[in-house]
């Protein structure tokens, strides 16, 4: 017997409750149109680093310290978001738009992409100190565009598989299409890129009480069994501990401890271990099945 199916069997659990059959959030089908591609093809680094939920769940929170850094993001994520009164709620929409750019059909991820500018059209205001603010201002969109990436590409590569210089720029150039898409005019193409949009924002990034509340809303969060609760302070440290020294330094996250060497090795053996995993509700899997590729396809091509 696989040690590693009940496992296997909660996460599958989880992902088909959270994306395929929610009844407070939109769902969607990964299956159809039969035969059509999606924005990234089968073959890219983004299929890879998007099916593993750990790396999701730990760079998630690492993109959205970073969005919260910026004064104007912050306001309007805080203000015109239910992220505050309903977090889960928010999670598993943020979760199932991010499925859905990667893995869903190009013409639903047009839609779907469409659906959220046309939101984001709507959403404006002013921040504490006086600035203005849009949602769909370019400088902000190309900014969350890059967080995420940046979770998400450090995570995967320090708790499931070392990605290679090569990987990294792929995976940041395959971000591209869907930028522009969302309106992220200019976002970057390659890692170097990403560099100089970090040390151009850097300086006007700050802490805020609202970031210490983001991360106390995390700490109550209740997305595992209970035995395994105590697990999500962990992961939340690893998630910090992926920021960049100067930008950890300006949230004023110094103190928060790094997971101990102990549990970040079990931590990589876990991320490490789901890629392995067959998960039938994944958005991966059945990508994969609406190519008429073999369900363990993005398995073989690690």
């Amino acid at each position: 017997m696989n040690p590693l199916a009940p496992f296997a069997r909660w996460i599958d659990a989880a992902l088909r409750e959270q994306l395929l059959e929610g009844d407070d959030v939109p769902t969607a089908d990964f299956l159809n149109p039969a035969g059509e591609a999606a924005l990234a093809g089968p073959d890219s680094v983004s299929w890879r680093i998007f099916r593993n939920p750990l790396a999701l769940y730990i760079g998630g929170i690492t993109a959205v310290l970073l969005e919260l850094a910026e004064p104007r993001v912050r306001t309007g994520v805080w203000e015109h978001t239910s992220f505050r009164t309903n977090p889960l709620r928010r999670m598993r929409r943020t979760g199932l738009a991010a499925m859905v750019t990667v893995y869903a059909a190009r013409s639903v991820a047009e839609e779907m992409i469409a659906g959220v500018g046309r939101m984001h059209a709507r959403i404006a205001g002013t921040t504490p100190d006086g600035r203005a603010y849009r949602a769909d201002d370019p400088e902000l969109l190309r900014w969350v565009h890059a967080t995420a990436l940046f979770g998400f590409m450090e995570a995967c590569h320090h708790y499931v598989t070392p990605l290679s210089q090569d990987e990294r720029d792929a995976f940041i150039a395959e971000g591209v299409p869907a930028a522009k898409l969302y309106g992220a005019v200019g976002a970057p193409a390659s890692e170097a890129g990403m560099h100089e949009l970090f040390a151009q924002m850097e300086p006007h990034l700050e802490s805020s009480e609202i970031i210490a509340e983001f991360l106390e809303i995390m700490e109550r969060l209740s997305l595992f069994p209970r035995p395994l609760r105590a697990v999500n302070r962990w992961l939340i440290a690893a998630a910090i501990d992926l920021l960049p020294g100067t930008i950890r330094g300006r949230l004023e996250l110094e103190a928060r401890k790094s997971p101990p060497k102990p549990v970040a090795r079990m931590l990589r053996w876990s991320g490490a271990a789901i890629d392995r995993l067959h998960l039938e509700s994944a958005p991966a899997t059945q990508a994969c099945r609406r190519l008429g590729l073999p369900a363990d396809h993005l398995r073989r091509t690690r």
